[in-house]
């Protein structure tokens, strides 16, 4: 956990650059490995229609990311009227965060062999990219979370950014299904 009182100055300035790069590093190596392989149309993890399984498991992860930030919300004291959190709280908040990456790995696994990472289209290419930048990201999360002395800011900016993330590849996957292959207007 980062310490609320830490500064971005120094040493913790290091820290946050090499976790950055460490994240990016990841996230460039799914989408190098993605644009290499080439793309087994036929693999199938969920039988002959992958469509309706991936969507609910994507949405599953959607719901799990919710229920992340207002469990980081109340750990941090940041609900309005909420009492304060009581220590199975921050278990469950590890608890759920397993849980949704567990649930993403059959989704990544089947669009990694079955696609690789494509740049067909806007929503394919927004979709493959957040995909890497989500295991990127996830990556960055892990190392904060057991970071001593870094900026009270980066753990949360992190989480954040993890969610919003989700929502993206869940925008331009679940809800392009869900929704008769395509995109709702905005």
């Amino acid at each position: 956990m980062t310490a609320p009182g830490a500064q971005g100055h120094g040493p913790a300035r290091w820290r946050l650059t090499g976790i950055g790069l460490l994240a990016l590093g990841v996230a460039a190596a799914l989408y190098v490995v993605g644009r290499l392989h080439q793309p087994d149309y036929t693999f199938s993890m969920f039988g002959a229609d992958p469509f309706p399984p991936k969507s609910l498991l994507a949405t599953i992860a959607l719901a799990l990311a919710g229920i992340q930030i207002l469990l980081a919300s109340w750990i941090y004291r940041k609900l309005p009227l909420a009492p304060r959190p009581p220590r199975r709280v921050p278990v469950a908040h590890r608890v759920t965060g397993f849980v949704l990456f567990a649930v993403t790995v059959p989704v990544a696994v089947h669009c990694l062999i079955a696609y690789g990472v494509q740049l067909t289209s806007a929503r394919v290419a927004i979709h493959s990219i957040a995909g890497c930048f989500f295991y990127g990201a996830f990556t960055a999360k892990v190392v904060l979370v057991h970071s001593r002395r870094l900026p009270g800011w980066a753990l949360p900016v992190a989480g954040g950014t993890l969610a919003v993330v989700i929502g993206v590849l869940w925008y331009t996957s679940a809800l392009w299904y869900y929704n008769g292959y395509q995109l709702p207007h905005l």
